[in-house]
């Protein structure tokens, strides 16, 4: 139970990323008893509660390593704009494809949001309870998405001819993007194995995927509608086995050379420059609203801000 009372003063001794640099493991150097870290626990750290991947001794010292994320380490969220709109920073890889139709509104509900759901429901029950507890909200906010989504390709299917050749021309260009959400294949996936060792991640991505394309086919039939793979068959536990997956196309769209790479970047930094006015008046010296690293930071009078620490010690 955190209480709030400072046990022990670390030290830094070593920062690496990871994750492709979307993290950062510290290693921090302390005087606890090493026997009594679990890996797993949480540490709060500065008043970050930070949890703890490993843990050993090396010279006498008793160290643990932790993963920070970009705002722990402190990094602005100016600092994390600027690294998407230079297209260094990742972003999931089905953005990248263009929506050519109303079809493709529908398909995105149905598929994209439904495979998005599909991730989410087992993170509504995964080991962090902060992002498990805002899980539950994204997913209900998700389902309603999808099924407006499924609704449009009901209608498009029940309509004119046209109308549901172009409903099949959205799923047959969807229906591989939405399979690769799900993330590279088990055996070659980088962080499958910490995810789930934390019980952050409760089903590895392959089975994600087959639960998806198990609960999508069948409605796809509903629809009338062809799933864009010849090759998928039924296997005698009822699984639908698809054809491979084009992973060649995935690690082009994550490198940058996807269909729409360019023109999303080009388009978030036209937005970016068209609302800096909107940006510069609300910073403005008479304005009420205050960056985001200012807020919280002190109080009128300029003393420091230091309740937040203090009421989260005495609530728990």
């Amino acid at each position: 139970m955190f209480t709030g009372i400072v046990t022990d003063i670390g030290e830094i001794v070593s920062l690496k990323p990871v994750a492709q640099g979307q993290l950062h493991r510290l290693r921090i150097a302390c005087d606890y008893d090493q026997t009594t870290i679990a890996d797993g626990a949480s540490i709060a750290c500065n008043g970050v509660c930070l949890t703890v991947v490993a843990s050993g001794t090396s010279d006498g010292k008793t160290w643990f390593d932790v993963d920070a994320a970009a705002e722990t380490l402190g990094t602005s969220r100016e600092e994390l704009v600027d690294a998407m709109l230079a297209g260094k920073a990742k972003y999931s890889s089905i953005f990248n494809y263009p929506t050519l139709t109303w079809a493709d509104i529908g398909t995105i509900g149905w598929l994209v949001d439904g495979a998005a759901i599909m991730n989410q429901i087992p993170l509504c029950r995964c080991s962090y309870g902060p992002y498990a507890r805002a899980m539950i909200r994204v997913c209900k906010e998700e389902s309603f998405h999808q099924r407006q989504g499924f609704e449009i390709m009901v209608t498009l299917c029940r309509g004119t001819a046209e109308q549901k050749a172009m409903a099949q021309n959205a799923l047959d260009r969807w229906w591989w993007p939405v399979l690769m959400m799900f993330g590279p294949p088990d055996q070659v996936s980088q962080h499958s194995d910490t995810s789930t060792k934390w019980k952050i991640k409760r089903f590895s991505n392959d089975e994600l995927r087959q639960k998806f394309i198990d609960a999508t086919v069948p409605q796809a039939e509903f629809l009338g509608l062809t799933i864009p793979d010849p090759g998928m068959k039924q296997n005698e536990n009822g699984n639908w086995v698809h054809s491979p997956i084009d992973w060649d196309e995935f690690k082009q769209v994550l490198a940058g050379n996807g269909p729409c790479n360019r023109e999303r970047l080009a388009a978030r930094r036209k937005a970016h420059e068209e609302g800096a006015w909107v940006r510069e008046a609300a910073l403005a010296e008479d304005g009420v609203v205050p960056a985001p690293s200012q807020r919280g930071g002190s109080h009128a009078d300029g003393s420091p801000a230091a309740g937040i620490r203090a009421r989260r010690g005495a609530r728990r």
